[in-house]
């Protein structure tokens, strides 16, 4: 672990969390939807920008990417690392899972993973020096993203392969959802111990103000119904809420628990 990078979490839109990796003085910004809140980060720490990672091509990842890009002049480039799949015409490194970006500035080696699902060219970036991952809007705390592009099988594989990293991984996705996410949760599994004593925690944690993000994979695996979709308790409260064939194979008992997520009050 480098013990001199430091994360910046820089709140943006209604619920927008944006990244800044940096070690004093240089730094990486990842999924920067807008430029204002960024630019004030940069220039409070006295940070100089080194290097844009996007993890997928939704506004309110990369809406801020030009402007960024325009406020440190012509005399400097500044890499833009994104998806080559997803169709972001400011990315000037595209991306394939395996590949490894190295950033001297500020000193991170990332792994890329492909994780089709939200789009069907979203990747994300894991540190295996830090244990931390950017993945965007694929899992959240609680939960995952919809599935706008993807199938729910590649949906679920993209989930299955982030469930594999370590458990101490420090999980960085882009929006405050969990509260919503957890209660979610809670209906499904409502005899979910760990999960309960969760909801308290991250409960605590918004009535001070703080962010509930990042999360981490352990907790995840223990709590979040969509990375427990082979469990027997989860597939009980399917069952409950809606008659499903016990036959079914996985992703489609992933996609009805999405759907009913996504017409849950």
């Amino acid at each position: 672990m480098n013990n001199s990078l430091t994360m910046l979490t820089v709140p943006a839109f209604q619920d927008n969390y944006l990244w800044i990796i940096h070690n004093g003085k240089h730094a990486i910004v990842v999924d920067p939807g807008d430029a204002t809140p960024i630019l004030h980060a940069l220039a409070q720490h006295k940070l100089i920008l080194s290097a844009i990672l996007l993890t997928h091509h939704h506004a309110d990842h990369i809406g801020g990417v030009k402007e960024l890009l325009a406020s440190n002049g012509a005399h400097l480039t500044i890499p833009v690392y994104g998806p080559a799949n997803d169709s972001i015409s400011s990315v000037t490194h595209p991306l394939h899972e395996g590949d490894t970006v190295h950033l001297p500035e500020p000193g991170i080696d990332l792994s890329v993973i492909d994780v089709p699902g939200h789009t069907l060219g979203h990747i994300a970036y894991f540190s295996l020096q830090e244990h931390w991952l950017f993945c965007g809007d694929t899992l959240f705390a609680g939960g995952c993203g919809r599935i706008f592009e993807g199938t729910p099988a590649q949906m679920l594989s993209s989930l299955d392969k982030l469930a594999r990293l370590p458990d101490d991984t420090a999980v960085y996705c882009a929006h405050e959802y969990t509260m919503g996410n957890l209660r979610f949760a809670a209906t499904v599994e409502p005899d979910n111990q760990q999960l309960a004593q969760r909801i308290a925690v991250e409960q605590a944690k918004r009535d001070r103000g703080q962010p509930t993000v990042p999360t981490q994979i352990g907790l995840e695996k223990q709590t979040n119904p969509f990375l427990r979709i082979r469990e027997p308790s989860v597939i009980a409260g399917l069952l409950r809420h809606q008659k499903i064939d016990t036959s079914a194979d996985d992703a489609t008992n992933f996609y009805a628990l999405r759907e009913w997520k996504n017409n849950f009050a």
